[in-house]
């Protein structure tokens, strides 16, 4: 194949080795910015017949075309040839057959260097909103179940250990805290997204007087690119979406973490919906919770497109370089990805049944001993001295084989005189989770603030779309 149809073979004569050229050639992924792509060229023709680089008649004409490719794309009806390298070689041969020769004005000043940074920014920006509309879709049934539940008590855990009694909803809403900060990063990434780099070239810019203003309105961008050798091989932007889903990856995959160990019947506090399990193909009686599983294991790619993505970056000279291609696929296979565990971590979420009595019955009175030692320091005692006077009781009552909370009066007086018959009072679960009302806590009036706190914030979120 002459070289000399390639967007770039005026100078060659010879063919491509066939390996080379499948290796060269990303249609077969970068495809998918073909929205992105036919944007960007929309807005482009535009300044250039600002700057009278093309006619009036002749910007009608490359907007007439680029809308008829855009209706084949997106009626399925484009046809990929062989000799379409990449997405930006197919849009414009199509183009060219629809409009003829003046087609190949619409490249003028401009390189695939800042056209394909410009698509993938654009494409970035659009799937970046929809993964966080799923985001938002979990806070809301986060939210819905933390309010109808909030009475349900639990044993709070550290190390794996039980720890001290919580409510349900408190640990419901401490990953709706994780997610929120997702949302934020999210926004703060797209921010920085939202920077048109087209007019940038190849690398030194653009030579005709284009009105880059005008292309930042029209790509409803928020930033001008400062520097055109940064503009193109610029990727911080790619790199910190793949790290922003590595760290979604790790919240996803320690909810799921949590609900896996729950969902045993070791535990029993919970029962995964059928529509997100699956069985076993030798024990009748399994029912597996692969959705999160799978939920958990995914995070292990998210962080593998990351990593590929950085040792890529790191060695490549000053703008930019065939190693750059590797960003989309890692791109795009974290979007997708997240897209789907997403949208099955909140089918998870709104089905889930939960067995309060399991929950209940997993309190024990020895995870009060924190309440002994509360108890001491309301009546005078320093918390350290306090702390080892509730560690003695609950030995105690190890060695007489009893709970802490079934000791006598008797033993309790030995261990220290202020343990008065009152103590009876502490061993009531509900009292000692409302205790925790400072801001933040699992006490009611904190929680059902956290409620208020979170329901406030989506409505904001929902506002600003």
């Amino acid at each position: 194949m002459a070289e000399g149809n390639k967007l770039w073979g005026g100078r060659f004569t010879g063919s491509l080795d066939p390996v080379m050229e499948k290796l060269n050639a990303s249609i077969h992924y970068d495809k998918r910015l073909w929205k992105a792509d036919i944007k960007g060229s929309l807005a482009y023709v535009q300044v250039l017949e600002k700057t009278g680089l093309v006619t009036k008649d002749e910007m009608d004409a490359i907007s007439t075309g680029l809308q008829k490719v855009y209706s084949e794309w997106e009626t399925g009806d484009f046809e990929i040839k062989p000799t379409d390298e990449d997405i930006h070689t197919a849009n414009e041969r199509r183009l060219k057959e629809f409009i003829g020769p003046v087609g190949g004005k619409l490249h003028t000043g401009r390189s695939r260097n800042d056209q394909v940074a410009t698509d993938m920014r654009l494409w970035l920006l659009d799937s970046g909103k929809q993964l966080k509309d799923h985001i938002v879709d979990i806070l809301k049934v986060i939210v819905q179940r933390a309010e109808k539940e909030i009475d349900i008590l639990m044993p709070g855990y550290t190390h794996l250990q039980r720890a001290q009694p919580i409510r349900w909803s408190h640990w419901l809403l401490s990953y709706a805290s994780m997610l929120q900060r997702d949302v934020q990063r999210l926004d703060q990434l797209l921010e920085r997204v939202s920077t048109l780099v087209l007019g940038s070239g190849a690398l030194a810019g653009n030579p005709f007087p284009i009105d880059r203003g005008f292309l930042k309105e029209e790509l409803q961008m928020t930033a001008i690119s400062t520097n055109s050798l940064d503009a193109v091989s610029d990727r911080d932007f790619v790199v910190e979406f793949l790290f922003w889903a590595s760290l979604l990856g790790v919240h996803l995959s320690r909810w799921a973490e949590d609900l896996i160990l729950y969902s045993s019947k070791e535990f029993a506090f919970v029962s995964l919906s059928d529509a997100y399990s699956t069985g076993s193909s030798l024990m009748p009686q399994k029912k597996n919770s692969d959705s999160l599983e799978l939920m958990r294991g995914k995070a292990g790619r998210l962080y593998g497109n990351c990593t590929t993505m950085m040792i890529a970056l790191k060695g490549i000279p000053s703008t930019y370089n065939k190693d750059m291609q590797e960003d989309k696929e890692a791109m795009f296979d974290s979007f997708d990805t997240l897209n789907d565990i997403l949208q099955v971590a909140s089918g998870v979420v709104s089905t889930l049944k939960i067995n309060e009595q399991s929950m209940v019955a997993a309190l024990s009175p020895d995870m009060l001993a924190t309440d002994i030692a509360y108890y001491l320091v309301k009546k005078g005692l320093p918390f350290r001295d306090a702390h080892g006077v509730a560690g003695q009781c609950v030995a105690k009552g190890e060695e007489r084989g009893v709970p802490v909370s079934k000791l006598s009066h008797a033993d309790l007086q030995g261990i220290n005189s202020l343990l008065g018959e009152d103590i009876v009072e502490l061993w009531d679960y509900s009292n000692s989770v409302d205790q925790y009302n400072a801001p933040g806590g699992t006490g009611r009036k904190s929680v059902v603030d956290q409620i208020q706190s979170l329901k406030n914030w989506i409505n904001n979120i929902q506002k600003t779309v």
